[in-house]
């Protein structure tokens, strides 16, 4: 799943959440807006209430991309 899928999916279903990286505090919607199309693109993973992780080549977690919040 893409990042681009994550986003849409939280927006869709109007989470309350905000996704914390490690200098803000954004909504999802937010973030759908101002990324650019080789982020939204990048493969990721949602772990409900708690983070939106990478996933490498190799089909495994990487570094966390943002932290979830409720609002």
């Amino acid at each position: 799943m893409s990042l681009q899928e994550i986003l849409q999916k939280i927006v869709e279903n109007n989470y309350p959440i905000l996704l914390a990286d490690s200098e803000n505090e954004w909504e999802a919607n937010a973030l759908l807006t101002t990324l650019s199309v080789p982020a939204l693109k990048r493969n990721a993973h949602m772990q409900s209430g708690l983070y939106i992780a990478e996933v490498n080549e190799g089909g495994f977690l990487g570094r966390v991309l943002y932290k979830i919040k409720r609002k």
